[in-house]
């Protein structure tokens, strides 16, 4: 007696088909189950077997054996019980149908034959449609994120005998779930902070603004209580909506990890990740026997706030090199290769010293010159040269602090922001992995940012008497063309240079060393 249900395994951002197949011999009672199980599912064969008595089936006594093809890859989680306990129905006649290899079936088996949700609806949904599989069975609780995928028949399942019915039936009388995925798109959150409730700082918001609007990413340096990590957290509610492309990959990634809150159709706003400076390397970037996404990957198309910078690791921080230059991360393992995406805004945040009062005119610094130095050395000159601006964030004043009048709102930023990209989208058209002016390689630098006369005088001897560094020059032409086109100028005049020439404070300091 044999049968063969289809269900499915994520790697990475990626699902792979499963055939679930089933064969039942009259002989000494054993379950076992094959294909490079992990602990989960060969801990299935309890919650199967509770599953399908508690349903009013009858487990067979004989011998059963489940084998998960292909069985070169690792298998994990508790997505199968359902499509094993069906397997194991239909082997043993129970169940009769001819359907069971044409839908895909997911979920995790209560003890009683209710259907748990499960993790990655939404990739394996991606890869139904790709297959050209007739249709997808999932728990009621992810049935709106696998349903926004266009073209793809969910239905979502509540319990064993639910699922047994819909197979048994010629006719399929369960309702197929469906959602508009643009309509879903629509329903944006608010952001609950904005930049009216911020005081003073304006030159700050002003480099926040530019760094937005550019793709850009910024290091903000000041002492405690400046506002800096206040700032960081309202940058989001100045970037551009995400278009409904980047809403995919980015809910993709959260239905991996498991973070996408019950019945989320999709991840609508900006992620904001701020991981503690306590964090792994492999925290960060992705890991595990089987890899999962790390904090730079859940900021995919969003923000990634790193405070008190240089508390971090050495070996964290450096981590972040490669995902900043390839927008993605790789993840080797002995039997397996998983890529994840990583395209995301990199926001930093440091004291300019160990006691945070280095340059306060209020209070004393207390820290020793080679104290200093060293606290700065611990953020290395390569991963500093993936950071566009650096700005200082001064302590705000009394007067500012005491005003009754309120900032300008994300919105006015947002706007003028959303314009500029705008202006970029038209200009990259057709070049590969181009969208912003922080993409811009060595080619876009040379048609782009071409210079006059007054402007490439004005670089050349901002690169001698400030002491900029040599890395410093294409930062400064990538900086002054989102100024540029924040003023809707279609050249980088002086001032525009001049303005990014300020944003590289830390190419001028001690901390250049």
């Amino acid at each position: 007696m044999f049968s063969k249900v289809l269900s499915s395994a994520t790697i990475g951002v990626n699902a792979h088909i499963v055939q679930v197949e089933t064969h039942i011999e009259r002989t000494i009672p054993r379950f076992f189950i094959v294909g490079l199980p992990d602990n989960a599912v060969k801990e299935s064969s309890e919650r199967v077997f509770a599953a399908i008595k508690n349903s009013g089936y009858r487990f067979p006594n004989h011998r059963i054996t489940t084998s998960l093809a292909p069985a070169d890859f690792k298998k994990e989680g508790s997505a199968y019980d359902l499509s094993i306990a069906l397997g194991i129905l239909a082997a043993s006649e129970q169940l009769v149908s001819n359907d069971l290899g044409e839908y895909v079936v997911l979920g995790e088996l209560a003890l009683d034959g209710t259907v748990r949700p499960i993790h990655g609806a939404l990739v394996v949904s991606v890869a139904v449609r790709a297959k050209g599989i007739k249709g997808l069975l999932v728990p009621v609780s992810n049935a709106k994120e696998a349903a926004m995928v266009d073209e793809v028949s969910v239905y979502p399942i509540k319990n064993l005998r639910a699922a047994v019915k819909f197979f048994e039936e010629k006719e399929k009388t369960l309702a197929r779930y469906k959602v508009n995925s643009r309509d879903e798109f629509a329903k944006v959150q608010a952001h609950v902070s904005d930049f009216d409730e911020v005081k003073g700082q304006e030159s700050v918001k002003r480099s926040l603004e530019v760094a937005a609007a550019g793709g850009h990413n910024i290091i903000m340096i000041g002492p405690p209580g400046s506002g800096k990590t206040m700032l960081a957290k309202r940058i989001p509610s100045i970037l551009p909506p995400l278009t409904l492309e980047e809403a995919l990959e980015t809910t993709k990634v959260y239905s991996v990890a498991g973070l996408l809150p019950r019945n989320a159709g999709l991840v609508s706003n900006r992620p904001f990740r701020s991981p503690h400076h306590t964090i792994s390397d492999s925290a960060l970037v992705g890991g595990g026997s089987t890899p999962r996404p790390g904090e730079i990957s859940l900021a995919h198309h969003g923000v990634l706030f790193l405070d008190e910078l240089p508390e971090f690791a050495r070996n964290v921080l450096e981590v972040l090199r490669q995902p900043l230059e390839d927008q993605k991360v790789t993840v080797s393992r002995s039997k397996l290769s998983v890529e994840f995406p990583a395209s995301f805004m990199l926001v930093c945040a440091m004291n300019p010293c160990p006691c945070g009062n280095y340059g306060n005119p209020i209070q004393e610094c207390t820290c020793s010159t080679i104290q200093i130095q060293k606290y700065a050395g611990k953020i290395s000159g390569p991963l500093l040269d993936r950071i566009d601006i650096h700005v200082e964030v001064p302590a705000v004043k009394y007067s500012e602090l005491a005003s009754k009048r309120t900032g300008e709102s994300s919105l006015s930023i947002r706007n003028r922001v959303v314009i500029a990209r705008g202006l970029q989208d038209r200009r990259f058209t057709g070049r590969n992995g181009v969208y912003c002016n922080s993409d811009m390689g060595p080619a876009e630098l040379r048609e782009f940012c071409v210079l006059d006369a007054g402007g490439a005088e004005l670089l050349r001897s901002a690169m001698g008497k400030l002491g900029l560094s040599a890395r410093a020059y294409d930062r400064i032409l990538k900086v002054g063309r989102t100024i540029a086109d924040l003023a809707g100028s279609e050249t980088i005049r002086p001032e525009h240079l001049a303005e990014a020439i300020q944003y590289r404070s830390l190419d001028r300091s001690y901390h250049a060393g």
